[in-house]
């Protein structure tokens, strides 16, 4: 079917100028952000993009996303098709058919196959949303059934509709040669011919012609004003995304009157800014989010929204050297989010883990608490102790460092000493003085005797590592802690460290390595694994008297630092059978509620994160919940008091391979 170049072209031309003008004007926004550099290592970047962009690793892994996949790779195999249509509408003798024949013909085939697969997921996306929308789609400012979101569905399939029809009509008229090639546009010849429309294949080509063209046109210039901007973010967002897990948050220079965290929308850097564009919106770290799942005002996905919606409210503003109209941190609005809403995050990283462009919600939520400490030192009022406690004694308990051997009373425990000792214990602030974890000290430090290993303790030298003021926002109270325990373990000539808590191992891993501080650090959890596959430690005998064990990963051990496997062999090893598992276990893994400094605080909303836990534990009819964490550990014993479930015991995993250490 030809077209008309003068009357398309003009279209098309002012179509591409909106196009150009509407992508200059939000990607100009993003200029606004703070300098952040992404662009180290471009041969793993383009591994991952290819992996998780083209290859929609978390898009596939929940069954409905191999129906985004067939749509993506359409779109991406489409794009040629739809590319041959602009340039033939405006010059009608350029087109793929100039190709050599059997490239070609190839192509014709995928377009047409390519066509009517699209046509289907269309259909079934849209079925989705109208009769089962899953409750994580909505949030208060976007629905499942949004206009915006039928719309965009709506123009996808008249496209194809469009196309087929086209190429069916063309056929029909015996105007397209190489109808062998287009079983399903024959399919749409055949219908036609048989039908009362045949007499009129000339007008339904054309019709069909300027309906996919005026589709199109329209497609391109709505897509930089809609959520579905994605479509341009996505793959480049993948790429730019952190090489390492984002883990911890980047380190701040303390001047006098410099600004500290993120209290306007142009103090994120760009990236951060870049993934507010990226979001797709699809709600799958809203689904993730133990705040969200609990009933607390966070939504990650909400929090994104925000982002974006501020950035596009006060960007201009602020590009003409104005002020922002829209706070980012206030009441309740599209554009803000509230404090009861910052400060509502675990950090327990499910909505990254979720994420399939790889967003990274949670750094930004802590760069606000930043600015809320360190700049207007406003936080809940259960803090004030814990900050005071910290700075004053190092511990948040707030008890006095004389007390930190005190576990140890009835052992012989030697200190570390320079070129001498191998390891670390690095016993942590709960090791050392919760009740309840002092028992798992104990149990850890038998172990290391019974298997030989060469370890000391700092005892009264011994400093908390500052996990819980950094994920708190009070970064300036942990440069100083950190700064403390990296001149110490530098003069102590400390390179192994042994850990028992999962925020200790996270922090001196990770955290430490920004002020310059390598460490070999090692959580029980896999020092166990290793010293029973090596034989190096002997059990007496197989613990047999736990009953069902039920092991829970912890969100610091497990998707901060991909740890999974190692704690679950050592139970096995210990007790000869497999732990028993969670519904939601691994990556998968639903928080306990402490982290983020959420152990010092309390749920004043909502259901208590660690009662959903442990409700979900409780399922299983376990006789004991092991976990491999202190918070966990006092978060699962709180919740079966709740529950009254007594009768289930909880130990930490050096507790029961300890148990096989006793004499038979």
């Amino acid at each position: 079917m030809a077209s008309n170049p003068s009357l398309f072209a003009p279209m098309l031309i002012a179509a591409g100028i909106f196009f150009v003008w509407s992508c200059y004007r939000r990607f100009s926004l993003v200029t606004l952000g703070r300098p952040e550099d992404r662009f180290q290592r471009l041969d793993v970047r383009i591994r991952e993009m290819l992996l998780y962009a083209f290859g929609q690793k978390r898009v596939v892994a929940k069954p409905f996303g191999i129906n985004h996949f067939v749509i993506f790779w359409s779109f991406m195999v489409l794009l040629l098709a739809n590319g041959e249509f602009l340039v033939k509408g405006v010059v009608p003798t350029l087109s793929l058919a100039l190709l050599p024949a059997p490239l070609y013909h190839g192509l014709l085939l995928a377009f047409d196959v390519v066509s009517i697969l699209t046509l289907f997921a269309i259909l079934l996306a849209f079925a989705r949303r109208i009769f089962f929308p899953p409750a994580y789609m909505s949030t208060d400012y976007v629905k499942a059934r949004s206009v915006e979101g039928f719309l965009i569905l709506a123009f996808i399939a008249l496209l194809m509709l469009a196309s087929l029809g086209l190429h069916g009509a063309e056929i029909a008229l015996g105007s397209e040669p190489a109808a062998a090639f287009m079983p399903v546009s024959s399919l749409f010849a055949t219908m036609l011919s048989n039908s009362p429309l045949a007499q009129s294949l000339v007008p339904i080509a054309s019709l069909c012609w300027w309906l996919h063209a005026l589709v199109l046109l329209a497609f391109i210039c709505f897509l930089p004003h809609s959520k579905h901007m994605h479509i341009l973010t996505a793959i480049p967002n993948c790429f730019f995304a952190s090489l390492e897990k984002p883990n911890t948050q980047p380190r701040e220079e303390f001047v006098k009157g410099g600004e500290f965290g993120v209290d306007r929308v142009d103090s994120f850097t760009w990236k951060d800014l870049f993934d507010s564009f990226s979001c797709t919106e699809c709600g799958r770290c809203q689904n993730a989010c133990p705040a969200t799942t609990t009933g607390k005002s966070l939504n990650p996905r909400q929090v994104i929204h925000a982002i974006k919606t501020n950035l596009l409210a006060n960007g201009p503003l602020l590009q003409k050297g104005g002020a922002p109209v829209i706070p980012l941190i206030g009441e309740e609005g599209e554009g803000s989010s509230t404090e009861e809403t910052i400060w509502a995050c675990t950090t327990c990283g499910a909505c990254m883990e979720a994420c399939p462009v790889l967003i990274e919600h949670m750094p930004k939520i802590v760069k606000m608490r930043r600015h809320l400490v360190e700049m207007e030192s406003r936080f809940p009022e259960e803090l004030l102790n814990l900050f005071e406690n910290m700075e004053q004694r190092s511990n948040p308990w707030g008890i006095a460092p004389s007390e930190r051997t005190k576990w140890c009373s009835t052992m012989e425990i030697k200190p570390f000493e320079k070129g001498v000792t191998e390891y670390l214990f690095y016993i942590g602030c709960a090791g050392t003085f919760d009740s309840r974890s002092k028992q798992v000290t104990v149990a850890l430090a038998t172990i290391l005797d019974a298997a030989g290993v060469s370890w000391g303790i700092l005892g009264k030298e011994e400093k908390c590592c500052g996990d819980s003021v950094r994920r708190l926002g009070n970064e300036f109270v942990f440069d100083k802690m950190a700064k403390e325990n990296v001149q110490l373990f530098r003069e102590k000539g400390i390179t192994k460290v042994i850990v028992q808590c999962p925020h200790c191992f996270s922090t001196l891993k990770n955290d430490y390595r920004q002020y310059g501080l390598e460490l070999e650090v090692i959580h029980h959890g896999e020092l166990l694994d290793q010293l029973l596959a090596s034989g190096r430690l002997k059990l007496n005998r197989q613990v047999s008297d736990l009953g069902g064990v039920l092991f829970h990963d912890s969100c610091y051990l497990g998707r901060h630092n991909d740890v999974y496997e190692a704690p679950r062999h050592a139970i096995h090893s210990a007790t000869g059978q497999a732990p028993l598992e969670m519904e939601r276990s691994r990556s998968n893994s639903f928080c306990c509620g402490a982290g983020g400094g959420r152990m010092w605080m309390e749920e004043h909303s909502g259901e208590r994160i660690n009662l959903n836990r442990v409700d979900e534990a409780l399922r299983s009819s376990p006789d004991t919940i092991c976990t491999a964490c202190p918070y966990c550990m006092t978060m699962f014993e709180d919740g079966l008091k709740d529950r009254q479930a007594g009768q289930t015991r909880v130990r930490d995993i050096a507790e029961v391979v300890a148990e096989g250490l006793r004499p038979v």
